[in-house]
């Protein structure tokens, strides 16, 4: 009997080395499980370094894009149209169409309704040979008379009223020294039509005092 002890306690102890060599294999293959999941988690990473530089890339053109089409300034389309019509500059090219120079530009008052320019026949060597040139709202409306004067002046203006000075010369008064005095006739806007509201004096030297 105590020879049989010895064996059966060997075998038992046998037997439990056994269950605990079951219990660290189940253990030791937990750990694939994590691996698995660490290698799918790398792809995702590398899909959204994917998507940065799309966004950077559609950015770029529409920048540049804005810069092409942004309108010049409306002064740098004028200066490559020419004169606007109603400006100074436009009035002036009328004038000079017609064969006659400004003599004052500074007369031409682009606020008013009524505008005018007093010109000199081009090419005149004495300065003599004048007429004023009217404007409604920049529109050409045409001149004081039919035939020039010897000289013109304008003494007033206001928006739809034009005064002018005529020098008045008698028949045998020089070119140079009217000696009737001068005659003002005043000239306003009737319905958009130009109206000489004074009696314009004579162009003709046959008479006792003329303009020219």
């Amino acid at each position: 009997m105590r020879r049989l002890l010895p064996t059966v306690v060997l075998g038992a102890v046998l037997l439990a080395g056994c269950g605990g060599s079951t219990k660290t294999v189940s253990i030791s293959s937990a750990p694939p499980a994590p691996t698995t999941s660490s290698t799918a988690s790398t792809p995702a990473a590398t899909t959204q370094a994917t998507t940065t530089p799309a966004t950077t890339t559609t950015t770029a053109p529409g920048s540049t894009s804005t810069t092409r089409t942004a309108p010049e300034p409306s002064f740098a389309e004028e200066g490559e149209g020419g004169a606007e019509e109603g400006s100074l500059q436009a009035a002036v090219a009328t004038v000079k169409a017609h064969g006659y120079t400004p003599v004052d530009t500074s007369e031409y008052h682009s606020g008013q309704t009524l505008r005018v320019l007093v010109a000199t026949r081009t090419g005149s060597g004495d300065g003599y040979g004048q007429q004023a040139f009217f404007f409604l709202d920049g529109h050409y409306l045409g001149t004081d008379t039919k035939e020039p004067s010897a000289k013109l002046k304008v003494v007033s203006q206001g928006d739809t009223e034009v005064a002018i000075a005529y020098p008045l010369y008698r028949r045998n008064d020089p070119l140079c020294c009217p000696g009737g005095g001068q005659r003002v006739v005043h000239f306003a806007l009737d319905n958009g039509k130009l109206q000489a509201l004074d009696p314009i004096p004579p162009a003709s030297g046959y008479a006792n005092l003329s303009r020219y």
